[in-house]
């Protein structure tokens, strides 16, 4: 196959400030016999120059570390039975703008239908969204239906929650414009539409929706981030000869400025506070509990940062600072962001916490993406803090940013220490995190989706091991998550006639240094990386180790079966699933501690599962080399603790049912 470079494309975007070059490659070979001339951008994602040399040192280094990693992760979406491909809107395609559709979508797991198998829901921005039935064994069968696929939508995340405390899990799915849905289920894993119903169906351009208790009333509340007005009223259709695959459609076009809307203020979209009143409505409360986020907040997370058992909440704005709001016994919030979080991320995009030094104390870790745009960021350069080329005009930060990464310790009660360069936790183009003991060893771990695709270089899925709580070390390549499967880093993105309709698009036009005789002629299939967005940690295949599912962007998921079962001899887990009678039914908002020998583990129950997303499974504790529990106690949100003693033997799944005292 003969490569020869056609040109270096100038591409300036309004969120870098400085002009970065390019190079495309154009595959010519037989192209008789091929309809499509192919265009890769940049040129780089064919086959990276890095990615070897990457994999053959982290492999090597894999060896000296104090952790566990004699175990791997396969690809098996194939074998899984789940065709589902992620479309994105031409925004991101074709027409390409640099607006907030390029953060893709979110995705939810849940048993459904109560059989016990993980079922998974993809949302999609083209072509609706499709819900995949586990039948066992880490298989799936599409289980469709049109008021599960919200075709007319375009989507952006979903959140399985119980709702209405009846035992099964309801779902609920934000979009762009077109109005959020909740969508109830019958308690059979069929779910009718209760929007309007419910109060729930607002219109904007919504982003995360994080299920918590707020008031400990016993019911989920709900807290509806809005990122701004990103898009403009006017509604553009697209043909299917424009969109691999996708058929027609319409969308809400993106401003060219969107990344500077948090400059012009009415553009602002106030996230809600809805109180759940019970009988599956809510009502919006954020003003009258003090609880008013103008952000561009694509996330939060509950968390009680105090610990004074009232949930707090953790804001993450996507265009400028963080917000940390306080929970004053459920009557309102007080924002008390620079006491506890002095400097946080500027273009903050994940969040997870977890106790990575069990000991006791949650701690957070939050992914910065955007200010991975400030820059040409070169592969050597990926562990490092950005060197952020914004000005203080673009940033609107008074100095109180970092340009990357951040990972909070939980020092105490209202007590977070940031220390991400040290445990080694920064990577490049991060979206969402994942968290969960993929080794078992009784350290959690963390999963970090990546990668800026078209018309960007392929950025690496980062799986990120705990040593013991010292540091995080790199280990997707060791454990097979990198390469991807076929070694695949680039797909086709979009095509173009450059003899015909698409004759002035900027891949047929001459630009910079033109190597062609002239403009190109034919057709023209361009080609852009492969990237993550969001990932959901579970049992997928029931075998009793961690297994990892994404909705990548553009592309089908990606399901990591993980082989430890078979690889560790001495696999010990267990599985807790709570229970609650006072509390909310998922129990979702207590804290789990888990006592082994000389070891104790705990977790908080939140439903977070990844980029967006909020979903419902058992809490999963990796309990090393011990073959029983002496000791669960649990926290309810409903203010009491319970205990229950052991010996309790490993490797099962154990229900907690909250006793009122």
């Amino acid at each position: 196959m003969a490569i020869r470079y056609a040109e270096r494309l100038q591409m300036k975007s309004t969120v870098r400030a400085s002009v970065v070059a390019a190079v495309v490659v154009v595959w010519c070979g037989n192209l008789a016999a091929r309809e499509f001339e192919r265009l890769a951008v940049p040129a780089e994602i064919i086959d990276p120059p890095w990615l070897a040399a990457r994999r053959q040192t982290q492999i090597a280094a894999a060896k000296t570390y104090g952790v566990f990693c004699d175990f791997g992760f396969a690809d098996r979406a194939t074998e899984s039975g789940i065709t589902f491909r992620n479309r994105v809107v031409d925004d991101a395609g074709k027409a390409h703008i640099p607006v907030h559709y390029d953060h893709g979508n979110g995705l939810a797991v849940a048993d459904v239908d109560g059989d016990g198998n993980i079922d998974i829901y993809f949302p999609n921005q083209v072509g609706g969204n499709q819900l995949w039935r586990g039948v066992g064994a880490g298989r799936f069968e599409d289980g469709t239906t049109p008021d599960l696929a919200l075709e007319e939508s375009i989507s952006v995340t979903a959140s399985f929650a119980d709702v209405d405390n009846d035992g099964d899990v309801d779902l609920y799915v934000t979009a762009v414009r077109t109005g959020n849905r909740l969508l109830v289920n019958d308690g059979t894993g069929a779910f009718g539409d209760r929007s309007a119903a419910s109060g729930l169906d607002h219109k904007g351009h919504s982003s995360a929706a994080v299920f918590f208790d707020y008031n400990r009333d016993g019911r989920l509340d709900l807290f509806l981030t809005n990122v701004g007005r990103y898009t403009s009223a006017h509604r553009v259709s697209v043909s299917a000869a424009s969109e691999r695959g996708a058929g027609e459609y319409t969308y809400y076009r993106g401003f060219n400025d969107a990344f500077s809307g948090h400059l012009y203020p009415e553009r602002s979209e106030r996230s809600l506070l809805f109180e759940n009143a019970g009988e599956r409505r809510f009502v919006e409360v954020a003003e009258q509990r003090r609880l008013v986020d103008e952000s561009w907040s694509g996330d939060a997370y509950p968390l009680d940062a105090n610990e004074d058992g009232w949930p707090d909440l953790y804001v993450l704005n996507m265009q400028g600072n963080d917000e940390y709001y306080e929970n004053v016994r459920g009557e309102y919030f007080v924002r008390k962001s620079r006491q506890l979080f002095p400097t946080t991320p500027w273009g903050s995009m994940g969040v997870a916490a977890l106790d990575y030094d069990n000991d006791g104390r949650m701690d957070l870790y939050v992914t910065d993406m955007h200010s991975d745009m400030s820059e040409d960021i070169g592969p050597g350069r990926e562990k490092l803090k950005a060197r952020m080329q914004h000005s203080e005009q673009m940033l609107q930060s008074g100095g109180a940013s970092i340009f990357g990464n951040a990972f909070y310790r939980g020092a105490g009660a209202d007590d977070f220490r940031e220390m991400s360069d040290a445990l080694g936790v920064e990577n490049y183009w991060p979206w969402g995190v994942s968290t969960g003991d993929l080794n078992a060893d009784g350290w959690e771990d963390l999963f970090v989706t990546a990668s800026m695709n078209y018309p960007y270089r392929y950025g690496v899925n980062s799986v990120l091991l705990n040593d013991r709580g010292r540091r995080f070390v790199d280990a997707e390549f060791a454990l097979g998550v990198e390469p991807r499967r076929g070694g695949r880093t680039a797909q086709p993105w979009f095509e173009l006639d450059c003899a015909g309709s698409d004759r002035d698009h900027v891949r047929c036009r001459a630009q910079g240094v033109d190597l062609l005789p002239g403009k190109r002629r034919g057709k023209v299939e361009v080609w852009g990386a492969l990237g993550s967005r969001s990932s959901a940690i579970c049992d997928l295949d029931a075998d009793g180790d961690l297994d990892i599912v994404t909705n990548d962007f553009h592309s089908e998921p990606m399901v990591l079966i993980s082989d430890l079962s078979e690889q560790k001899r001495a696999l010990r887990y267990l599985a807790i699933e709570l229970v609650g009678t006072r509390s909310n039914r998922s129990g979702w908002g207590a804290k789990v501690t888990v006592s082994a020998g000389d070891r104790t583990y705990s977790k908080v129950r939140d439903g977070k599962s990844g980029y967006l997303s909020q979903s419902d499974y058992p809490l999963y504790f990796g309990l090393a080399d011990a073959e029983e529990v002496d000791r669960i106690e649990v926290e309810w949100p409903a203010g009491h603790r319970q205990v229950i003693t052991g010996p309790i033997a490993a490797n099962r799944q154990v229900e907690v049912v909250e006793i009122s005292p």
